[in-house]
């Protein structure tokens, strides 16, 4: 049901869904490696495209407190669908005040060498930079695995106003999650410099929903 996937952008910021809370002292990390990311810092912020598609728009994302080396982020969106709105309202962690979706429970771990989702339902390694093609990256508690389906060579992905290389992460997507929402791939696009630039929600209906991702940091 592609109605759902504003909550997936909202619970994971680029990227994972119907997020549990978790507190960071009893987050488990999987060896990421690297040294802290600017981008995990407080005051860092997230954003995405201002028009409006498939229903959402205006999201954005901040992070509010760093310990252990996971960020906690706090994120909103408008989502003028009523029957997104409905769906989202009995969500615990996802707060609804008219047309404004939020949440604070988003723990990410942002470093030199990748970005890790710490806390959520599908936590693991999104993007390792030193990764090669056909390199997957396991996620905890289910058998479905994240992959790199490609690495570029030469600037072909346009970025704001630039042009960059990216790596393309596939992860696929199966039991309860697959039949209760119709999603049936995420893919990702990773920089080293700009972490996390874009996110595509796939679903089984042959429907899709592409966004692009900002951060206000980057890596040195």
């Amino acid at each position: 049901m592609k109605n759902l996937f504003p909550l997936l952008i909202i619970m994971t910021l680029t990227v994972l869904c119907l997020s549990c809370k978790k507190s960071s002292e009893d987050s488990t990390t999987t060896g990421l490696g690297g040294d802290p990311s600017p981008m995990g810092q407080v005051g860092t912020t997230v954003s995405s495209s201002s028009i409006e598609i498939a229903g959402l728009k205006n999201f954005s994302g901040s992070v509010i407190s760093l310990k252990n080396g996971v960020s906690t982020y706090t994120g909103k969106a408008t989502v003028t669908n009523s029957l997104i709105k409905n769906m989202l309202a009995n969500v615990p962690q996802v707060v609804t005040t008219g047309d404004t979706v939020s949440t604070t429970s988003v723990q990410i771990k942002s470093t030199t060498a990748g970005i890790e989702s710490v806390a959520g339902l599908r936590p693991g390694i999104v993007v390792n930079y030193s990764s090669v093609v056909g390199d997957k990256y396991a996620i905890t508690s289910s058998s479905d695995k994240r992959t790199v389906v490609s690495k570029s060579t030469t600037d072909d992905y346009f970025y704001g106003f630039l042009m960059i290389k990216v790596m393309k992460i596939e992860e696929t997507v199966s039991g309860a999650l697959k039949s209760t929402t119709g999603l049936d791939k995420i893919t990702y696009w990773a920089n080293h410099r700009f972490g996390l630039v874009g996110i595509e929600f796939s679903y089984s209906d042959g429907s899709s929903a592409n966004f692009p991702l900002y951060t206000s940091t980057e890596n040195p």
